[in-house]
């Protein structure tokens, strides 16, 4: 029977890797690449989601923080993964959800969840390469007077983003990186 780590491997090897030097991909930050990470097959799979929190609380439960979240859609699922399985611990970690633009209405708020009860949050996200999603979370949970130091992502693309998130003073965990995945495309080939 495979562990945690090496199912939820699978799941994403299977469901969200994809690979192909013609035609490449082209990336939200507009760079193409022969590497295509779509998380949300894995995120939003029950499986998936479930392994993905309670990998991330194992590592990060030591971490000493009330809360977890980053830019709405990616993170979503992963914050909320993680208050599930901490709860589930006898923990507290809040899910929040970081938005791309503030609310348009009422508050205008660029976080929803308990910021009452939060001091120090771990940003999030599902694939880092640039960093500037992550960045951009980080710096609206600290806008809102939260302490982050502290990041974690399901997969390092290995193209530089952790180091631009490492110069904000926050250190970078992943549950894999890209040289996982290409690993295991030679071994198939």
């Amino acid at each position: 029977m495979q562990n945690s780590r090496d199912r939820l491997f699978n799941i994403l090897y299977t469901k969200a890797f994809r690979y192909s030097d013609n035609p490449p991909f082209t990336l939200t930050s507009g760079a193409v690449s022969p590497y295509y990470f779509d998380c949300k097959t894995a995120t939003l799979d029950p499986e998936g989601c479930t392994l993905i929190g309670e990998l991330i609380f194992s590592q990060a439960r030591d971490f000493g923080i009330d809360a977890a979240g980053g830019l709405t859609l990616g993170a979503d699922p992963i914050s909320l993964s993680l208050s599930l399985e901490a709860f589930k611990n006898n923990s507290i970690i809040y899910p929040l959800i970081v938005r791309k633009e503030p609310k348009k209405h009422g508050t205008q708020k660029w976080i929803e969840g308990s910021l009452d009860k939060v001091k120090k949050a771990m940003a999030i996200d599902d694939v880092i390469t640039t960093g500037k999603s992550t960045i951009q979370a980080i710096e609206k949970l600290r806008e809102s007077g939260l302490s982050v130091d502290k990041a974690f992502v399901i997969i390092d693309r290995e193209e530089g983003g952790k180091a631009n998130i490492e110069k904000l003073g926050v250190e970078v965990f992943s549950l894999f990186k890209r040289s996982d995945f290409d690993a295991e495309r030679l071994k198939k080939k």
